[in-house]
């Protein structure tokens, strides 16, 4: 709703009142002054008056369907972003949890809750991350092995972690990493020099992408799928 309605209703105030009350600089809404009475604001939104909290927001965890073509970033010069496909008033507060190259499609995870997200994306946490890879040449068993036993990047002077590939069909494979590392799953088989082609990732955790949603559309997160996604112990 409109700032200015959310304000009438919890203030008991009048349409005027309210209007001179934002004027005066003294309503913040996740912790900026607002005094545009047409601001739209969530049940996501933390409102405060003065010192005194209105709304204290609610946590919002959202899956989105990335198309290909589209930034994993709040903002980027150049191409459309994954917040160009939620309504603008889901945006205070919202970031990435985990990112997806620009041509990578799937799975990701939005959410206002940063401690949830900083859990997530804990190394030691190792949640497995599974892609369905599509490549330019026929994929063999030597993948498989060398997957597994890791793959070193000159670059960084590292060696990959244990990853698991199975083989789907000549050029198409499904790919489960504990790790995210730099384009690392274009680089793993850049090692064989055979380009990937289309990269799409299916799961996260326990998480897997909703088959109903298409490219570009979003839906809230379950209780039940949003304590999955954080591992106890």
């Amino acid at each position: 709703m409109r700032l200015v309605h959310f304000l009438r209703k919890h203030c008991e105030l009048n349409k005027q009142s309210s209007q001179r009350l934002l004027a005066s600089g003294r309503v913040r809404v996740d912790g900026n002054v607002v005094r545009d009475p047409g601001c739209r604001v969530t049940p996501y939104c933390t409102i405060a008056l003065d010192d005194k909290a209105l709304q204290t927001g609610t946590p919002c965890y959202l899956m989105l369907h990335k198309p290909a073509g589209v930034v994993s970033a709040t903002q980027h010069p150049e191409h459309p972003t994954v917040l160009d496909l939620v309504p603008n008033e889901w945006h205070p507060g919202l970031h990435l949890a985990g990112r997806l190259d620009l041509n990578t499609t799937g799975l990701l995870l939005l959410t206002n809750d940063g401690l949830w997200s900083k859990q997530l994306s804990r190394p030691e946490h190792k949640v497995d991350k599974v892609y369905r890879v599509q490549t330019q040449h026929p994929i063999d068993s030597r993948y498989i092995k060398q997957f597994a036993e890791g793959i070193y990047f000159s670059f960084e002077g590292i060696t990959t972690a244990p990853a698991e590939l199975e083989l789907i069909s000549k050029h198409s494979a499904r790919l489960t990493l504990r790790e995210g590392r730099y384009h690392q799953v274009k680089r793993m088989f850049g090692f064989f020099d055979n380009p990937v082609v289309a990269l799409h990732r299916e799961r996260i955790g326990e998480l897997t992408l909703d088959p109903s949603l298409a490219p570009g559309d979003y839906r809230s997160l379950s209780p039940a799928e949003i304590q999955c996604l954080v591992p106890t112990g």
